[in-house]
């Protein structure tokens, strides 16, 4: 009876037939446990296959190029410069020290000090500590993805093979499921939370938000491959508080937001974003902002402050950096949000590059080119530390109290704990920040002079 269709019915059958199955493993696999929260350990498989793979394939590499004597690394910069961790006062008494034999406090200046402000600016130079941190991070071994194989220069002709099969996998099997996933949750999110808007404010209102939030970031973590290891989830936010993250990427929000319930703070948009927005609010209290309000720091602390005092409400999700670095750092913390007075839940996130960088570029690649770079990674592999609640201490300012919560997240992800402004991404060196060293040594060559005179 099937031979006898017509060519046309039959790849119409076909064609129905796939779509219908793949619906349904989509239902049955991942949005049905995505609205459980539960997993059947899929993805863990998937990412140990892939480390495997990952092996094989850097030992082949290491291996041919030995064989063929091919340099294996590209030369890395950073590890010319040896720096000590010494004060500019020390380092200047080094070079007297050993440029002369006259006492170290005698002169007020001398032509050597121009030796360590040239020395430091040729550090600078060659490595900036600064810009490194807006560029993808370099991995020790190749993923089998093109973007990722900077230090690497032998493949053969089984590396090419293995190469161009995952790029199939990835383009023809993984985005189409991953589009349709993250299409399915953006749908759900959008229609949900309408839905749940209109219904009276209540425990009932608040029980069916939080779920179907926390469904459809779960859904969307799935179309990333997302897989995601929370730490000592007792430490999670609470209503009335806010929590503060390094930031990395867009997908952040997507992060913790699979595994909590937070109001989210931020600028309306327009387009899709501002559906998506418009939605959200009718279901959950979110903190949306005009964009001609955003500048007014007095009115946004205005409206955080009214949020946290209200118990009730959700803890407020916040990225202090103001913009995405490479997850090797942590940048200076903006003080807006430490001012508030409120408790603070400090969330360390962190990366595995092997299997896809999360890192996002924006002054290189715009939203669509990055989300289509995500979706055609491997996975997003990263874990999620929830750090004891922090609130700040009668002799603290607002700025202390941050780099203090800055230093626990960057201390508990392994991040280095940089004071520079991210805003340096856009923007040219603040005169005040060039300053700096020459108050320093004016300071100490006018605190020798007072000493003496005393003396």
């Amino acid at each position: 009876m099937f031979l006898l269709l017509p060519f046309e019915s039959m790849i119409v059958n076909l064609l129905g037939i796939s779509i219908t199955v793949l619906f349904t493993l989509l239902l049955v696999f991942i949005i049905v446990p995505a609205i459980f929260g539960v997993s059947f350990g899929i993805r863990k498989v998937y990412m140990k296959t892939l480390l495997k793979i990952f092996q094989w394939a850097t030992l082949r590499i290491e291996r041919g190029a030995k064989e063929k004597n091919h340099p294996l690394y590209k030369p890395y910069v950073n590890g010319i410069i040896a720096k000590e961790p010494m004060s500019l006062e020390e380092e200047i008494k080094e070079i007297r020290r050993s440029g002369s034999g006259k006492a170290l406090d005698t002169p007020e200046f001398e032509l050597s000090d121009i030796f360590y402000f040239c020395r430091k600016g040729i550090e600078t130079i060659m490595d900036d500590e600064v810009t490194k941190r807006f560029s993808a991070e370099e991995l020790e071994s190749w993923n089998l993805l093109s973007r990722t194989n900077y230090n690497f220069q032998y493949i053969s002709l089984r590396l090419t093979v293995l190469w161009g099969l995952g790029v199939l996998i990835r383009y023809c099997f993984l985005l189409p499921l991953r589009i349709a996933l993250a299409f399915t949750g953006i749908s759900l999110l959008v229609t949900g939370t309408t839905v749940v808007g209109y219904l009276p404010n209540g425990r009932c209102k608040e029980f069916l938000s939080k779920h179907v939030h926390l469904m459809c970031y779960r859904i969307c973590v799935r179309a990333l491959t997302a897989i995601i290891t929370y730490h000592d989830r007792e430490n999670r936010p609470r209503n009335g508080g806010i929590c503060v993250a390094n930031h990395t990427s867009p997908i952040d929000v997507i992060i913790l937001a699979s595994d909590g319930y937070y109001a989210m703070v931020g600028q309306i948009h327009g387009g899709l974003m501002g559906v998506i927005q418009r939605a959200m609010v009718k279901a959950c209290p979110h903190v949306w902002f005009e964009r001609s309000e955003v500048k007014d720091r007095h009115l946004v602390a205005k409206r955080l402050t009214e949020h946290v005092q209200d118990k009730s409400k959700l803890p407020i999700l916040i990225f202090p950096e103001g913009t995405c670095i490479n997850n090797t750092s942590v940048m200076m913390f903006k003080k807006g949000s430490f001012e508030i007075g409120a408790t603070v839940y400090p969330v360390a996130i962190k990366y595995d590059p092997q299997f896809g960088d999360a890192f996002w570029n924006s002054s290189k690649y715009g939203m669509v080119t990055y989300l289509l770079r995500m979706m055609t990674s491997w996975a997003i592999v990263c874990s999620v530390w929830y750090l004891p609640p922090m609130t700040r201490q009668p002799e603290e300012d607002a700025v202390q109290f941050a780099n203090r919560v800055k230093s626990a997240i960057a201390r508990q992800g392994g991040l280095v704990d940089l004071l520079w402004d991210g805003g340096l991404k856009r923007e040219k060196v603040k005169d005040t920040f060039k300053e700096e060293q020459q108050k320093l040594y004016s300071k100490m060559i006018v605190g020798n002079h007072e000493d003496r005179s005393r003396s």
